[in-house]
């Protein structure tokens, strides 16, 4: 900082104690480089990347922190706990805090994760020389700038090769160069283990139920995280619960059409409007549309601050593909390939979940009030699991199994998708996870049956889901 900017900095101490921007210079001029560098990698899940890589002091960091309401004069905790993960426990007083006090609310207002904890306290144990040993064994997917070992552990993060549940990588280069850092790795497993998987209550929780605007209620929230208490969960207090994208192909270029599917998009909206979502609809989707739809969400910056990504395709199909309203016959698996960690980082390990309305097998001839959305069908014996790419985190609904086609009401919509939003609507207040849900969706569907009697249909999913997910309960009753 130059020493006109200093003086700026102590007249603001001097004469601004009263003002919390000035309080907030006072710290910035007290912060080094490093201290920086480590305001920003404990910021990664609070804050956009593209921000923080464009924060050249603290202070751009603290408007940022402030813009997203993570900060503020009267809960100035966050900051607290950055501070004192840095070990720049002298400056908590600019927040009328304590080393101490920090360190008793901690178990209860904690926001930044054991995982990256883990992180910043290796990367303060690592010299130079050892980093000079580990860059060099991971040579092959290094990158060509110069890193210190705060941006080698974050650029492996990025990589996907590290996560908070896959920590082999860091343990083999530890064994290897610094093995006195292995005890740090597993004392934070053992705490991983131990802690109950609730995440802690903030200011804004406390007020949640004041607001009417508001999600959810305190009474839901904490009913919500005595349910967690037992399970590994996937994190949902992120910012925003995320995107969900509905693609309804109702007419066709050379098909027939698919009465009832508005029925099912508009009941697919409400319920993902209802738990959080961002709701985005497309109708009569091209080939050409579709892959600017698929571009456009795998490099949406808002995956950064969210929890979770839905894709819901209603259109005809077969076996493993589904067809574009021009015809075009799209692999499913091409569609979620969009979405792996290494092409779509802003959702590595979270939830991505895929609800496919569309027949896979074999068409049936139905009654006048029902129809099958399945399209010059073939039989194909391979695995469902061959649609899901190898990458975890995903999980595909299909209305049906391989090889058989899915019902469709012209008026009412289709059996699976109104059993998937109504199981939603009963079974998410009583804190049951998507798998769950599913597995009464399956079960709804399969009593499902013609007039005859004579047509059935049997749902399944597939996963790599490495967690239970379960949505928080929404505070406004839903009305379908």
């Amino acid at each position: 900082m130059t020493s006109q900017a200093q003086s700026l900095t102590f007249r603001s101490d001097d004469n601004c104690q009263s003002s919390f921007r000035g309080k907030l210079l006072t710290i910035d001029s007290k912060l080094e480089i490093q201290d920086v560098e480590g305001l920003k990698f404990l910021c990664r899940d609070f804050v956009s990347h593209k921000k923080l890589e464009k924060s050249n002091s603290a202070s751009d960091i603290f408007d940022h922190l402030l813009a997203e309401e993570l900060l503020s004069e009267e809960d100035p905790f966050f900051l607290a706990e950055l501070l004192y993960i840095i070990k720049q426990n002298s400056l908590l007083r600019y927040l009328n805090q304590s080393k101490e006090q920090v360190e008793s609310l901690l178990p209860t207002r904690r926001r930044v994760s054991l995982f990256r904890n883990l992180l910043y306290e290796l990367s303060e144990s690592i010299g130079s020389e050892n980093l000079k040993d580990m860059i060099f064994l991971q040579r092959d997917s290094m990158p060509k700038t110069q890193l210190t070992p705060l941006s080698f552990l974050a650029y492996l993060e990025k990589q996907a090769l590290i996560d908070e549940d896959n920590l082999g990588l860091l343990e083999d280069l530890f064994r290897k160069v610094v093995p006195n850092l292995i005890r740090k790795i597993e004392r934070y497993k053992r705490k991983k283990a131990s802690e109950v998987a609730t995440p802690p209550v903030d200011m804004e929780t406390e007020s949640l139920h004041q607001k009417e605007e508001e999600l959810f209620s305190r009474s839901d929230i904490n009913q919500f995280h005595g349910a967690l208490s037992e399970a590994n969960v996937y994190r949902m207090d992120r910012k925003h619960r995320g995107h969900c994208v509905i693609v309804n192909n109702h007419t066709f270029a050379k098909m027939p059409e698919r009465p009832g599917t508005d029925k099912d998009a508009e009941c697919l909206s409400l319920v993902f409007q209802w738990l959080g979502f961002s709701v985005h609809i497309y109708k009569n989707v091209t080939k050409g549309h579709l892959d600017e739809v698929l571009q456009e969400f795998k490099c949406h910056p808002d995956h950064v601050d969210g929890d979770c990504f839905v894709f819901c395709v209603l259109t005809h199909g077969k076996f493993g593909a589904v067809y574009s309203s021009d015809g075009t016959l799209v692999p499913i698996r091409e569609i979620m390939s969009h979405f792996t960690a290494q092409k779509c980082p802003g959702l590595a390990h979270k939830p991505k979940l895929f609800f496919i309305q569309a027949c896979q097998g074999k068409e049936i001839q139905t009654p006048v009030s029902i129809e099958a959305d399945a399209v010059n069908p073939e039989h194909v014996s391979s695995s469902l699991k061959d649609s899901i790419p190898d990458d975890a985190d995903f999980l595909l609904g299909l209305a049906t199994v391989p090889g058989y086609v899915s019902f469709r009401h012209v008026e009412k919509g289709s059996w699976y998708i109104q059993s998937l939003c109504n199981r939603l609507k009963s079974l998410v207040p009583r804190h049951e996870d998507i798998l769950s849900i599913l597995t009464a969706v399956n079960n709804d569907v399969s009593q499902q049956a013609d007039k005859q009697g004579t047509m059935k249909q049997m749902p399944q999913p597939a996963y790599t889901l490495r967690k239970k997910l379960v949505f928080p309960v929404p505070q406004k009753e839903l009305l379908l």
